[in-house]
């Protein structure tokens, strides 16, 4: 056995309720390895986990995305060597990211090319992969389409402002201040609203010469919902990715109908990852971007594990910019 650090969660609630202690990792079993992190994820998903929005059996560890070296692997494991380094995301199956080292499947894991580091792909695993399944798997995007894409500044937000560029796509960003919203033109939003001044719907309505955008990224959740529904074209999707300042109100569906025949869908990362041959193709389209300079991710705040709480607060007091890592 080794003892360890990790974080880990006894009950729900406040970012109070991690605790940062001792653990015993032991060798791995069929099917697994033992990873020594290097960088780890924070990501708004994390959140959803600690606060009960997403149900998992107590008490459990924190955290879905990290990155590292492979210290031992255990039998049956052939993809993956000791020495290899890995990045990983998912979902149940792979949290207690929050840790120094660990056990995990080799199965989630995704070896790292020479030329992404460990804290990179700490910072874009989960971010990344969600961007390639909204930008390549989603809708069937044609260069001269119009988005509206919420929190522009944040880490999912500058990935696909960058790709939808590379896709010759017009990127309409919202963001909560004017330094937000030069981050986000920086990476390539052609006009940036600012939500807390602006009426979104109204502005995406000028923009677009009254005709509102083919698809709509919204992580916002309630505070947006209708802001994202009123921004859309005929026929348009709302694209829903998260819920920051809450769930989105029940309603009736022929709301829908009522803005536009318009159509809306709620997408996991996981159910785009589970086919192994998905995932790598993904991957791969992902790295490439981001070994070529096409697209770059942006580490804006760094932390040590011990001071998670704090983490956690500044990213749901929407303090964060960009991509936030925890550095072992």
């Amino acid at each position: 056995m080794t003892l360890t650090k990790a974080v880990r969660f006894y009950g729900t609630g406040t970012p109070e309720v991690m605790r940062y202690e001792d653990v015993e990792v032991g060798e791995p079993g069929v099917g697994e390895v033992r990873l020594r992190h290097v960088a780890v994820g924070l990501n708004y998903a994390d959140t959803y986990f600690r606060d009960g929005t997403y149900q998992i059996p107590m008490p459990n560890g924190m955290g879905v995305e990290a990155s590292g070296v492979i210290e031992a692997v255990g039998g049956g494991v052939t993809e993956f060597a000791v020495g290899d380094r890995v990045t990983y995301t998912g979902f149940i199956n792979t949290l207690g990211a929050y840790s120094i080292e660990r056990l995990i499947p080799a199965n989630a894991l995704i070896k790292l090319p020479d030329d992404i580091s460990c804290e990179t792909a700490a910072a874009m695993t989960m971010r990344g992969l969600t961007s390639a399944y909204l930008m390549r798997r989603i809708y069937d995007f044609k260069a001269g389409d119009t988005i509206l894409l919420h929190a522009a500044a944040g880490g999912v937000g500058l990935i696909v402002s960058q790709w939808a560029k590379l896709l010759g796509l017009t990127v309409i960003g919202t963001t909560s201040t004017e330094e937000k919203a030069e981050v986000a033109r920086a990476h390539g939003c052609d006009y940036v609203i600012n939500y807390s001044k602006e009426d979104v719907a109204q502005r995406v309505r000028e923009i677009t010469n009254g005709v509102g955008v083919n698809v709509v990224f919204d992580s916002v959740g309630k505070d947006t919902f209708m802001a994202s529904l009123d921004s859309l074209k005929r026929r348009g999707l709302l694209v829903c990715v998260g819920t920051a300042s809450g769930a989105i109100p029940d309603f009736n569906p022929v709301l829908l109908a009522i803005k536009g025949s318009v159509y809306i869908t709620r997408p996991a990362l996981a159910d785009y990852i589970a086919d192994p041959e998905e995932k790598k193709a993904l991957a791969k389209e992902l790295f490439d971007h981001v070994g070529s300079g096409r697209i770059k991710i942006e580490i804006n705040q760094r932390y040590e594990l011990k001071d998670a709480v704090q983490a956690h607060r500044d990213l749901e007091a929407r303090k964060t910019i960009g991509s936030s890592i925890f550095v072992i």
